[in-house]
């Protein structure tokens, strides 16, 4: 699929399944809201988070689209 980590040259974000917590971890609302769109955000900006933390070198060859830049310098400011 295109959002596999090879395919976007990024890490995969996290994934949760049920129960909504569990040993009190708790999955983020925006995945429980069921809004297409901002789960699509949530899951790309996680993808970005984990890369930029692991393996920054991935983020020099990655399509990045400029609202991943924005976030990624928000990242770097110390933002989120």
């Amino acid at each position: 699929a295109e959002d596999d980590s090879h395919a976007t040259g990024l890490l995969e974000g996290p994934h949760y399944t049920r129960p909504e917590t569990f040993r009190d971890w708790s999955v983020p609302e925006v995945l429980r809201s069921g809004h297409a769109a901002n789960i699509a955000r949530w899951r790309r900006e996680e993808a970005l988070r984990r890369t930029w933390q692991r393996r920054p070198d991935l983020l020099l060859t990655a399509e990045l689209s400029e609202e991943d830049r924005w976030f990624l310098g928000k990242l770097a400011a110390g933002e989120r």
